[in-house]
């Protein structure tokens, strides 16, 4: 067997094992349901790792098939609605657009990636979960609601940042894919 399909048959199983935590991770959230945001932020530390040591199209898929497992299987789907729309592929996004960009520009376009996800969650939930927006308590809440997933999502980003810094000074070592 050669290096190159010895590497990628690692890739393959560590992405798969990846895909497998995901899954768990968030059925905690589905079994807990208070979670659901925390169990999605926790699931894209997965996705992190797989951008730092595998990179490719692996993440991607990784996000993907966690996504859809994690649909068909969990009885509640608030934490695959958040992984999937959000906190899933945005690892993979922040890599890109921080690499590319300016920290200012970077910036604006990521709050352009949270807005159209927060668009399409609202979407999803309004045509599938009617009953929990109408109980949402008006547009003050709603307004509430978005302020404090910007803030949230900012802070997300920034402790994104240090986790990553903070693997590749201390961690790396001893978690890289040989």
């Amino acid at each position: 067997m050669s290096k190159k399909n010895s590497q990628q048959i690692k890739y393959l199983t560590v992405s798969a094992m990846l895909c497998a935590l995901g899954v768990v991770i968030l059925g905690l959230g589905s079994l807990i349901e208070v979670l659901d945001l925390t169990v999605s932020v926790i699931a894209s530390l997965l996705t992190v790792y797989a951008v730092i040591e595998i990179g490719g199209v692996y993440p991607w898929l990784i996000w993907i098939v966690t996504s859809v497992i994690a649909l068909l299987l969990l009885p509640l789907k608030t934490p695959v609605l958040f992984y999937a729309l959000l906190t899933g592929y945005y690892p993979i996004i922040k890599q890109k657009i921080e690499r590319r960009m300016a920290r200012l520009p970077a910036w604006a376009l990521k709050m352009g990636v949270l807005a159209v996800s927060l668009g399409i969650i609202w979407g999803v939930m309004r045509l599938f979960l009617p009953d929990l927006l109408e109980s949402s308590g008006g547009w003050i809440m709603i307004a509430t609601t978005v302020g404090l997933a910007v803030l949230s999502f900012v802070l997300y980003d920034i402790c994104l940042t240090k986790l990553i810094t903070l693997y590749f000074v201390r961690l790396q070592k001893r978690f890289r894919i040989k």
